[in-house]
Formats: structure tokens, sequence, C-alpha cells
């Protein structure tokens, strides 16, 4: 089973190119997801979180075991803090990576000829070591910058301490088997993509198996 990791800075485009990869029938991971729901009600890492960082938010609505976490309280406490950041992903990361091997377990006992791993942070925390191949999606710092500070509770700072915490575009791209630029018309890029698992051999399935 070929393991292809996908990745890019924040507001990429890595989103749109996972939508293309459900469509052409390939399973994917999304850590992000992952996340999501061990933050969700009573959610694997609630409990840890809670004992971890109430005591630093009094009087924050951080959130509790029925609610799961408040994403945006923390957020705004971690992305001003290094340490508690990593004191989050001492928590986070070992639960995520439990749920990406029993979705790898799983796809393997099926026989499945090829799976995404779609992870923001995949170069930066050594989970590339596990992928035969890697998808980078980039755009330039100006339509990064405007589509991140569309989202909600997104602003300059913030932003500015993810890509302090994120890889270089440039050194991402110099890893990759394949550069995917979301500027360019999206049509040719999701052609791009079709073409290039045609070259690794990748089945093509769901509505677009036409077109290749």
């Amino acid at each position: 089973m070929k393991i292809i990791g996908l990745t890019g800075s924040i507001a990429a485009g890595k989103s749109t190119v996972a939508g293309w990869i459900r469509d052409l029938g390939i399973a994917i991971h999304d850590a992000d997801a992952a996340v999501h729901e061990l933050l969700s009600s009573h959610g694997a890492a609630v409990e840890a979180i809670l004992v971890e960082f109430e005591p630093y938010l009094a009087g924050c609505d951080i959130g509790n075991l029925e609610t799961g976490i408040n994403r945006q309280e923390l957020g705004n406490y971690i992305f001003a803090r290094p340490q508690a950041r990593q004191q989050l992903e001492s928590i986070l990361h070992p639960l995520v990576r439990q749920c990406r091997d029993a979705f790898l377990d799983k796809h393997r006992s099926i026989a499945a000829p090829a799976v995404v791993l779609d992870v923001p942070l995949l170069l930066e925390t050594g989970g590339d070591a596990i992928c035969d191949y890697i998808i980078v999606v980039h755009a330039s710092a100006e339509t990064t910058a405007k589509r991140a500070l569309a989202r909600n509770g997104m602003t300059p700072a913030k932003l500015a301490g993810i890509l302090a915490s994120q890889m270089p575009v440039d050194a991402k791209k110099k890893r990759a088997d394949l550069c995917l630029d979301s500027d360019l018309q999206p049509e040719a890029t999701r052609q791009d993509l079709i073409k290039w698992l045609t070259t690794i051999h990748v089945p093509i399935l769901g509505r677009d198996q036409a077109k290749t």
C-alpha cells in the first residue's frame, strides 16, 4: 500500500486538494479532523487538556468534558506561549498517531492500493518518515495571508505565530515529490494531480476516472 503525505502551510489550498483526492476514491486520514474529534465532547484528549491548562486559564471558558475544549480560548493562550504549545502537542500528537495507525491498519487489511495522510505539520513532526511520497500544496504569501485572515478569529499576530511554527514553504517544496500551486487555475492543478497519481500507479476511481 502506497502512503502519500499531503501537506502545506496555512491557507495554502490543501483542503481543496484533499477534496479532489476524495473524489478520486482515495481514502484520506485528516489530522485536523482527528484533533477536532479528540477535543470534542468526551474526546480522548479533553480530560488531559483540562488538567494541564485549566489552572492557567482562570476566568476563561476553556470548556469541559460535556462541551469539549473551546479551541479559540485555548488557541489564544497557546500561540503566545511556545512552552504551552509543546505541552499541548505532547498530549495531542500521540493520540493523533494512534488514530492514524488505526486508519493505516484498516486500509492495509482491505488491500487498499494507496491512502493519503493529510497533515499540516507532516514535515515538521517527522510524519513523512512513513510516507512513500509527499505532496506539498503552496500559494503566494499574499494569497495565503488573504485566505487566512478571512477566517473567524484569525489575527495578523496569530497568523505570524502559526507561520513561525511551520517550515518555510521553499524548504517544504524541496522535499516534495509533487508541488501543487493553488494560485493557478484549479482545473489545471487538479489535472496535474491526476496525472501524477497515474504515474505512480495509483488507481483512479470515482467520477474523475474517465478523465485520466
